[in-house]
């Protein structure tokens, strides 16, 4: 039994919910987020409270209700907060500017490589070396950042590269001189 799948999901003040058939629509302070629910999953709206039902006694179809529970708990989260990633960039002479909704990432090609952000996400620079990310979708936000750190990942010996903020690089010792032999 899924155990998140079984939890309700409060809906604060403000935010407006449209179910019909296996659609839903989130509207809230932010913006508007819309999904198609799985076949066998069926989601209510019950005293402010969204409650996910389905699957009690297959385990697959009780996984796609706790996703599913997920999922539009992140869509409620994002239209009333909303969702942020921060990049930080490491190594000499590397950085990063934004311009409308156009990335350049200088970090140690030959060539700046710029990257276009997608709709619904914003990039703010600050000291050329913290890229600050913020979108109401977490699911394109994190496919975003991804690829903003896979533009150049972080390497285990300096540690130059894009990498998140809370990430830890595990460094690795390189090498040493010449052993006695």
């Amino acid at each position: 039994m899924s155990r998140i799948g079984k939890m309700p999901i409060p809906v604060p003040s403000g935010v407006k919910i449209d179910l019909k058939g296996q659609d839903i629509k989130v509207t809230g302070s932010k913006g508007s987020l819309s999904r198609t629910i799985h076949p066998e999953i069926t989601v209510e709206l019950k005293d402010n409270e969204i409650v996910v039902t389905g699957g009690d006694n297959d385990k697959k179809i009780n996984a796609f209700r706790g996703l599913m529970r997920s999922l539009i708990n992140n869509m409620v989260v994002g239209v009333t907060e909303g969702f942020k990633k921060v990049l930080i960039i490491e190594g000499v002479g590397y950085r990063a500017s934004v311009s409308g909704k156009s990335l350049s990432l200088s970090v140690g090609y030959s060539n700046p490589v710029d990257f276009s952000l997608p709709d619904g996400v914003s990039a703010d620079v600050e000291n050329n070396t913290k890229i600050t990310l913020e979108s109401i979708d977490k699911e394109v936000l994190g496919m975003t950042a991804s690829q903003i750190r896979a533009v150049r990942k972080p390497e285990p010996y300096k540690g130059k590269g894009i990498r998140y903020e809370d990430e830890h690089i595990v460094r690795k010792v390189g090498k040493s001189g010449a052993a006695a032999a």
